[in-house]
């Protein structure tokens, strides 16, 4: 039973970074191995891996594994809301929660996943969102029944169009780990987060 997806978003062009984040040096392999790896090691029933620019050099880094699906958004100069709803239309059907976690979410761990969705579960909401020292991180998480909504938002308007509609159903769940803030746009801001390379 499909009870949680994970989508993870590696589909951007990566203008500010310079060249592809997922691919960025990260503890002895790159950005998009190490997140594979964190998704796979929570509990998340699938993982959808969306690729758009950078394809050809992204695509050779993915595990070989029955939970990972590989979708291509050939829209992704539509930016971020675009492949998700490339995900959300390759999802399993019998899904009950989508967890979105953008590819400059480095920091994240498997532990920080299940907590997010076990509580997720337990508080009954239709979108939890992380925070550290109350500043709203990633990744949220929504419940399946919003997909149609997702999918029916104009790209431009983004994903924050349909949390703000849903604004008394969200959970801000309070975290100890700074992890679900540490993004990254530039090299230097790559460096503050990953002093170690």
């Amino acid at each position: 039973m499909t009870r949680t997806s994970g989508i993870l978003l590696a589909a951007g062009l990566s203008v500010r970074f310079g060249s592809p984040k997922a691919l960025a040096p990260l503890n002895g392999s790159t950005v998009i191995e190490s997140l594979q790896q964190v998704m796979l090691n929570s509990g998340l029933d699938e993982i959808v891996i969306v690729l758009g620019a950078h394809v050809e050099e992204i695509k050779p880094l993915l595990l070989k594994h029955k939970k990972i699906k590989v979708v291509y958004n050939k829209d992704y100069n539509l930016g971020q809301t675009s492949s998700f709803q490339a995900a959300l239309r390759q999802i399993d059907s019998k899904t009950k929660a989508i967890l979105l976690l953008p590819v400059d979410y480095p920091r994240l761990t498997a532990a920080m996943l299940d907590l997010l969705i076990d509580a997720f579960f337990h508080q009954k909401a239709k979108i939890l969102v992380p925070t550290f020292n109350g500043r709203k991180g990633h990744p949220p998480i929504f419940a399946a029944s919003l997909k149609e909504e997702f999918l029916e938002v104009d790209p431009k308007d983004g994903i924050n169009s349909v949390i703000h509609r849903h604004d008394k159903d969200t959970v801000l769940l309070p975290v100890q780990d700074a992890s679900v803030l540490k993004t990254f746009n530039t090299k230097e801001e790559f460096e503050a987060i990953n002093p170690q390379g």
